[in-house]
């Protein structure tokens, strides 16, 4: 074994496989693999391996896409091919017009990623499958170049390949422990010997946790049981000439390939339970879970309905084990959270159908430091301290009760809520307040007008749309008050504050004492890497000058880990998160001067206290941070509190708003409102795939301040006229919002795709940002959006057609 390599993955399946063959395609080749026992000795070896092109973002479909395309090559190498049935088609079935709706809009979503999916209804589904009953069906989506492949041939093709480029692998090498150095390099201790790397993956499969806990983290990764069963031979498919679709079933909760003249069928029963939560054997190797198809008999009688020639074929064998699960149920792949030089890929419950791409989307990461991809949606940093395994067991749980039923827009599923609350959080549900969830923290969305409201989960304007005009009604006309938790805040202290964060950021940084500014970070490509508020907190009896960095409330760990990394041993500065710490109120409309006048001493006047003011104070007898900011674009203030003094600011606040009328309003009000100023969402419409040019925020790029991150390679890009550009759309449909992912079309061409939609309560216009060809984006150019299957008429407009000149905010 190697004294010394640049990458050190450990673990032998399609995770650590996938990931050590793409390091030498990036042109990495000093680099091994570390496997405990054999390659795919874990749960690799048991998977139904099943090679989709579906996906629920255009991330996911792009890595698939490139895992059928290896997988392909693969195939066809003549030095070590591998079995792969590609193109054998699937169907994903619906028995819900709602269903349907969202299967266009995926088809509408894959056409960007030059993906091609059919919407069928149930006579074809029957037609390409002649297996099935149309029985309660109403149709399917059709991807044509779904298949299965041959796990174990795939690993060790692409350990073969990899070991021909010049990387090692050491099997029946367990890891025992990892020591980081002062530089940030690694040991990697083993029952070989040690191995120095400078960087580590874990790619542990369901023992992530084993190897997690050698580095110090907990990884939110959870395991469920699964089981599946390969049958007799079918007379129908030995007769059929061809081989069957994949089928999978969100009507009955089960899934069946072709496995040679018979079916493999596999479950995700109501009664699932979890595995491995209270330790794993070392023993357990290439080893199952005890059978017991008595758990899966409600959804096998189902599976019988749907496929009736399932209830005469014979059971040849029954395969139950354990796959691995995430809060979210996409991978964690990308950089280990408060660590240097570490990775991981881990949570594949798809890892065969998606390794591939994964494992090419995080050398990338490795080598390039980003990814061709926007990889926020696989990213281990997007969960934060509330992302227990305890907590991921739950949604591992309700996730595999619904595997093949998508999260509707707006939806949000009741497992392990209430993760993150604030003292006002029952206060607001008592007021009615429906809420979502924000990196964990319970956020109001709207506010119902009786404990009863429900709304419809669909792809259109839902029950929802008048209480939401009524909020934003009450915010331009009057005063409204909202609650922001959870929203990122890092205190930065230190004589070199700014020039550290001058050196980040890519536009002249705000450095005035009392004053707030917008900058932006970019990546090392000169792509935008985050956007944060920048507030210079002067001097006080509460601490020395300092500044706030305020960014998205999902970019907590993300950012943090950004600064730290850029942070040099000769500067003079201090960081210290606030995000847990405290929230905001957000006060917005013409009348927040006089509520905020009524509650808090001194001057607030436009003249004492302009826009893009910070200034403490005391809220009634609460001590507050109050800056003259607005996300909605009417006169505003955030009003940022400790969180154990949070009720009493609130109480003072609605005090001093109640002759004002102040009303209560929600996120989806705000995502209104934004979408009206031309106010952008990071990792929505702020994204590593597009530079600031591209973004329409080259107001905040100053070339010629001296160097900053990315600088070099912005002044190359900016030299080549742009690819794509950001646009702000009119939508000429008043029945449902442009979804995120959905395409804008010319003819039959896709020209751009939507990153935001919503509806402008104060405009009446339905709106929509999108990034579309640079050929494209020309104020008043006319194009089609692919709206669920619908052509709808699109025009590009202003950005900010609701008060563009900005006097609102002003005061």
């Amino acid at each position: 074994m190697k004294s010394r390599t640049k990458v050190a993955v450990i673990g032998g399946g399609i995770a650590g496989c996938s990931t050590l063959y793409h390091l030498t395609q990036e042109g990495w080749t000093d680099v091994v693999l570390i496997e405990r026992d054999e390659l795919t000795s874990g749960t690799t070896w048991h998977s139904a391996a099943q090679v989709t092109n579906f996906g629920m973002n255009q991330t996911m479909v792009g890595l698939k896409s490139h895992s059928i395309a290896l997988y392909q090559k693969l195939r066809d190498d003549p030095d070590y091919p591998v079995g792969y049935h590609h193109g054998d088609g699937g169907i994903r079935l619906a028995n819900t017009e709602a269903q349907m709706e969202g299967y266009r809009h995926f088809a509408s979503m894959a056409r960007g990623m030059g993906v091609t999916y059919e919407v069928i209804d149930a006579e074809e589904c029957a037609r390409r499958h002649p297996l099935i009953s149309t029985d309660n069906l109403l149709g399917g989506l059709w991807d044509g170049e779904d298949g299965d492949i041959d796990p174990a041939q795939l690993c060790q093709a692409l350990a073969f390949h990899a070991r021909r480029a010049g990387a090692e692998v050491y099997r029946q090498t367990a890891v025992t422990d990892l020591t980081q150095h002062s530089d940030d390099t690694w040991t990697v201790h083993t029952t070989q010997g040690d191995i120095d790397a400078d960087i580590v993956v874990n790619a542990c499969g369901y023992r992530v946790n084993e190897v997690g806990a050698m580095m110090g983290v907990s990884h939110p990764v959870a395991s469920m049981e699964h089981q599946y069963f390969v049958t007799d031979d079918i007379p129908a498919i030995v007769g059929a000439g061809h081989r069957m679709p994949l089928l999978r079933c969100p009507i009955s909760d089960y899934y069946a390939r072709q496995e040679k003249n018979g079916l493999l069928v596999g479950f995700y029963e109501q009664d699932c339970r979890t595995w491995g939560m209270d330790g794993i054997s070392p023993d357990f190797s290439n080893d199952l879970c005890p059978d017991d198809l008595e758990r899966v008999m409600d959804v096998l009688e189902g599976a019988f309905a749907r496929m009736p020639a399932l209830a005469e074929a014979g059971i040849k064998r029954i395969v139950n084990g354990p796959i691995t699960y995430t809060i979210d149920g996409a991978p964690l792949v990308g950089p280990i959270p408060g660590k240097r030089n570490a990775f991981c890929i881990i949570g594949l419950r798809a890892g065969l159908g998606e390794g591939g791409g994964h494992g090419w989307l995080l050398a990338q990461q490795i080598v390039h430091g980003e990814a061709c991809h926007d990889t926020w949606v696989i990213d281990p940093r997007r969960f934060t301290g509330h992302a227990t395994v305890e907590l991921t067991s739950l949604k591992a749980i309700e996730d595999y009760q619904n595997e093949f039923r998508f999260h509707f827009p707006n939806e949000h599923r009741p497992a392990a809520r209430m993760a993150k609350t604030t003292p006002l959080t029952p206060v607001l549900a008592a007021e009615g307040a429906a809420c979502t969830v924000v990196n964990g923290w319970e956020r109001a969305e709207f506010f119902k007008p009786a404990p009863e409201f429900r709304v419809t989960h669909g792809f259109g304007f839902d029950e929802s749309f008048d209480l939401v005009a009524r909020e934003v009604h009450a915010v331009q006309s009057g005063v409204g008050l909202a609650e922001i938790n959870g929203f990122n805040r890092i205190e930065i202290a230190g004589p070199d504050r700014h020039s550290f964060l001058d050196r980040l950021t890519c536009g002249r940084l705000q450095t005035a004492a009392g004053r707030v500014g917008l900058s932006y970070l970019l990546t090392p490509q000169g792509m935008l890497k985050t956007e944060a508020t920048i507030a210079n907190l002067p001097a006080s009896a509460r601490g020395p000058e300092r500044v706030w960095f305020g960014s998205a409330a999902a970019a907590e760990y993300h950012d943090m880990d950004w600064l730290t990394a850029h942070l040099s041993p000769h500067e003079d500065v201090q960081l210290r998160s606030l995000t847990n710490d405290q929230t905001i109120l957000l006060l917005a409309g013409p009348q927040s001067r006089d509520v905020l006048s009524a509650c808090a001493r001194g001057d607030w006047s436009s003249e004492a206290f302009p826009w893009l003011s910070v200034r403490e104070c005391c809220v009634g007898f609460v001590p507050a941070t109050v800056m003259s900011v607005s996300f909605s674009g009417e006169l505003a203030y955030e009003i940022h509190v400790p969180n154990a003094h949070l009720y009493a600011a609130y109480t003072a606040l609605r005090a001093a708003g109640a002759p004002h009328g102040l009303k209560l309003f929600g996120a989806h009000a705000i995502e209104s409102m934004r979408m009206e100023k031309g106010f952008l969402h990071w990792k929505a419409d702020i994204l590593t795939e597009f530079d600031p040019f591209e973004t329409g925020l080259s107001r905040f790029v100053q070339m010629d301040k001296g160097a900053f991150v990315g600088r070099e390679a912005l002044a190359q890009r900016a030299q080549a006229a742009p690819k794509n550009r950001r646009v702000s759309l009119l939508i000429h449909d008043s029945t449902a919002p442009a979804h995120p992912g959905a395409s804008l079309m010319d003819g039959t061409n896709v020209i751009g795709t939507i990153t935001s939609g919503a509806w402008g309560h104060r405009t009446g216009k339905n709106l929509a940002y999108a990034f579309v060809q640079a050929s494209e984006s020309a104020i008043g150019t006319q194009m089609m959006l692919d709206l669920c299957g619908k052509m709808v008429p699109a025009t590009v407009i202003k950005d900010a057609p609701y008060d563009p000149e900005l006097r609102l905010p002003r005061g």
